[in-house]
């Protein structure tokens, strides 16, 4: 973990704050476009949120967050409670979203999605790649950094405000793009499905905010084995793998519980677990929080 001290506080859009975060005791940890680090709030609950700055800064993080009315009480703190002077922990960047090398890109981002979208930009610009960027938003009010982008990056960013102007059509958009093109797009469900209809899956790049709706087989119980302690853990059926491991006393870290953070990543030694993540566990590695074992036993790097 690396401990900051909240420099910042700025409302950017209707319900929408962005924290500047300085390193406490000196450069914080380098990250590249599409980086997302874990914020260890004081009401000990821990949250996700993606970098949005300028990764040539190294003294300081900037993340954004929405007010979520029915969340689980990160974004009411940020908006409510958090000070200026408060210091936090946060994790070292990971990148579940990175930005690979292409001849030109499109970025699509709707509301709060423009936070890992922004680095991303601002990194194919100054290469000096074709980039152009579609953002997507109810009101123009409630898009945080809309004027930051029309002010540094014009003519290339289309602002769409859908109560005024209606949804974009993204299959006519991706009938007019020269076919190198490759897309990076990060919002609300509706948003990736209408970009995973309209865009070829080689050429599209997708984060979301939840995990999609997907059937899986009945849960069932399984044994995962913690082979540097030697401690066999049984994981019941209505348990998740996560929950297991921390009531036998080894405390994984955690985030979005839902699959799509990636902060209780874990190794696997042997068995075969069943992947139910959103991000694409790398070989050998799995989520504790959703995944489970499709075979009778996993043996965990614990």
């Amino acid at each position: 973990m690396q401990q900051t001290i909240v420099e910042r506080i700025d409302r950017v859009a209707e319900d929408v704050v962005s924290l500047t975060l300085r390193g406490a005791t000196g450069p914080l940890a380098p990250w590249e476009p599409g980086a997302h680090i874990d914020l260890a709030l004081p009401n000990w609950l821990t949250r996700q949120y993606s970098l949005c700055g300028d990764p040539a800064d190294r003294e300081c993080y900037r993340i954004a967050a929405r007010y979520e009315p029915l969340s689980r009480g990160g974004s009411e703190y940020l908006h409510r409670f958090l000070r200026r002077g408060r210091t936090l922990d946060v994790s070292l960047p990971r990148n579940h979203f990175p930005l690979a090398p292409a001849p030109r890109y499109l970025f699509l981002a709707g509301g709060i999605g423009i936070t890992p979208i922004l680095p991303m930009l601002r990194a194919a610009v100054a290469a000096e790649i074709p980039a152009s960027l579609v953002y997507v938003g109810q009101t123009l009010a409630t898009m945080p950094f809309a004027d930051e982008l029309r002010s540094s990056h014009g003519d290339r960013v289309r602002i769409v405000a859908t109560r005024q102007q209606g949804r974009p059509d993204l299959a006519d958009l991706a009938s007019t793009l020269d076919p190198a093109t490759v897309v990076y797009c990060c919002g609300p469900a509706s948003m990736l499905a209408a970009a995973q209809a309209a865009f070829p899956a080689e050429r599209l790049h997708t984060e979301r905010f939840h995990p999609a709706v997907r059937s899986f087989a009945p849960d069932t119980p399984f044994e995962a084995v913690c082979a540097r302690s030697a401690q066999t853990i049984q994981v019941p059926a209505d348990e998740s793998l996560l929950e297991a491991l921390i009531h036998a006393g080894h405390p994984v870290a955690s985030g979005c519980r839902e699959g799509v953070c990636g902060s209780c990543e874990l190794t696997v030694v042997a068995g075969e677990p069943e992947h139910r993540d959103d991000i694409g566990a790398p070989a050998g590695r799995m989520y504790a929080c959703v995944s489970r074992a499709l075979s009778p036993r996993l043996v965990l790097d614990l």
